[in-house]
């Protein structure tokens, strides 16, 4: 490892910071790397979050106000593909790079070449699949989990660049993962052990593994709409002697794990923000390992719980249900452990732990509508409706966007040097509070009274729910934008931030004491 540390250091040394565009076009450096990521997936997010207005705007009341129910479709899809594969996952894989090599004590990422390349190709799919959108047909339509015959048989000519973008996206992710492994397992500081990183360093590690496993099975399943759409192949045509319900099986068993990579950083995130606002070590450090992989593993067994209304046979029902239901025990020593950790601590509440604790108390609420949903006989009352999406976004926006969230409030400091509004921060908090309960709570009782999702329009007893979803969504996106005010703000002419922010958090999770120990979990760390 020395050696390569060594070389890192040179080519850093002896060349110095590239000049002008270049610095970005061709930089090998992961906090460059690390801030191109985080800059393109907030691009990602604004553009999803635009597509999500445009959804919310016309389901304000009934009939078609705006939109022609074919672009609705349009929309629901790209919203999907563009938050979950442009926005959330980049953001993440950006987070790892700024803070891996520094948190074990690397000088840089294993792989600094291919960590520039997999952002360029990161790029160049979301461009391809938002190219979409001008196509003659207009864009994906279908969903964004691509079901066979709607992508296949009747699907828009620019289905073809939809499978196009995934394989490249899918190829960037790939190779960060491949990079986040290799830098974790090699370039690691003398005398960190596995079991002496930090909790962010386990969950991205394990994310990475996940990432390698499913990406491929998600390739396999495009590939295979690509041949049933160009070659006269039949995977997935019934007449051909296919079965649709196989490309249900191949996504879901990429899609599931997917939901888990798109959570487990963020479990990191907040289990590295919760100790240092609550000026303790995190409760069960150990457990807290233990059960991010156990979740991973577990979470390769459960993928037919999306699919209890195609005619599973019924024991396979009954394994799916458990297998769901078991899942959520690692998930809830977590929160255990969570919470735990804030007990008789010394809290304050700093715009990162406001969002650490909004991740809480909000994913703990998605959680339970998941075990609804996992009891298969309730399912067929669920399945398709409002209340899926209502989940699914308990669990990813309080889950993945929360985590992010609070990390940028917690980590600007050490990547800008300087300090936002903690005034400003805390409104940006309570907006996004408050929009997100009002947009998505709603939408619980209007899948219990079996409003389906994806449509344009909905008889008029669904109004009142809608208008009051609309409402908060509206809230929820419009405080995004006082974010980029913020961290802009912060970055131009903030106050110098302290060598320790945090005050009184005893620089913990702050400075690498190379070549010892990063972190220890004995007791927090002082840094003089």
């Amino acid at each position: 490892m020395s050696a390569v540390a060594d070389a890192h250091a040179a080519d850093h040394h002896d060349h110095g910071p590239a000049k002008g565009i270049g610095r970005w076009l061709f930089t090998t450096n992961h906090k460059d790397i690390g801030t191109m990521y985080l800059v393109f997936s907030f691009a990602m997010f604004i553009a999803g979050g635009a597509m999500a207005m445009i959804i919310r705007a016309e389901l304000f009341q009934p009939g078609l106000q705006m939109v022609e129910p074919a672009f609705f479709n349009q929309m629901t899809t790209m919203h999907g593909l563009v938050m979950i594969f442009g926005a959330v996952m980049p953001a993440f894989v950006g987070l790892a790079n700024w803070m891996i090599p520094l948190m074990v004590g690397a000088p840089d990422m294993a792989l600094p070449r291919m960590n520039n390349w997999s952002f360029w190709l990161l790029v160049t799919g979301s461009l391809i699949l938002m190219s979409t959108l001008f196509m003659d047909g207009g864009a994906p339509n279908f969903g964004w989990t691509a079901y066979a015959p709607l992508s296949t048989t009747y699907g828009p000519d620019s289905t073809t660049f939809f499978i196009f973008s995934v394989h490249i996206l899918g190829i960037s992710s790939i190779m960060g993962a491949i990079n986040v492994i290799a830098t974790i397992i090699n370039m690691r500081a003398p005398g960190m052990t596995l079991m002496k990183m930090p909790m962010f360093v386990w969950t991205w590690l394990i994310t990475a593994f996940l990432l390698i496993a499913v990406l491929p099975v998600l390739a396999g399943a495009v590939t295979m709409l690509l041949m049933d759409i160009h070659f006269g192949t039949a995977f997935f045509d019934a007449a051909g002697g296919g079965d649709p319900v196989l490309y249900q099986h191949i996504f879901w068993f990429f899609g599931h794990p997917e939901v888990y990579i798109l959570i487990l950083p963020a479990f990191g995130i907040i289990s590295q923000i919760i100790p240092t606002f609550s000026r303790k070590p995190l409760f069960g450090y150990t457990s807290m390992v233990y059960a991010t992989a156990a979740i991973a593993i577990l979470s390769f067994l459960v993928w037919s719980h999306h699919m209890f209304t195609v005619g599973l046979p019924l024991p396979g029902e009954l394994f799916f249900m458990y297998a769901t239901m078991i899942i959520a025990v690692p998930t809830g020593v977590k929160i255990f452990n969570w919470i735990t950790t804030m007990f008789r601590g010394s809290i304050s509440f700093e715009t990162p732990m406001l969002f650490a604790i909004g991740f809480v108390v909000l994913f703990t609420v998605g959680g339970l509508s998941g075990v609804m949903l996992a009891i298969a006989p309730a399912d067929f009352q669920y399945h398709d409706t409002y209340f899926v999406v209502a989940h699914f976004h308990y669990v990813l926006i309080p889950g993945a966007i929360y985590g992010i969230f609070a990390s940028v409030y917690y980590w600007l400091p050490k990547w800008s040097g300087r300090m936002y509004s903690e005034a400003l921060g805390k409104a940006h908090f309570w907006l996004s509070f408050i929009g997100l309960n009002i947009a998505f709570f709603p939408m619980h009782f209007l899948g219990l009274a079996g409003m389906p999702r994806r449509y344009a329009d909905y008889p008029i007893q669904f109004a009142n729910f809608n208008q009051v979803s609309t409402i908060g969504a509206f809230l929820f996106g419009a405080s995004q934008l006082l974010l980029v005010f913020i961290v802009y703000r912060a970055v131009k002419s903030g106050p110098k931030a302290d060598a320790k922010p945090w005050e009184g958090a005893e620089g913990l999770e702050w400075t690498v004491p190379s070549p010892a120990p990063y972190h220890t979990f004995e007791q927090p760390p002082r840094v003089d």
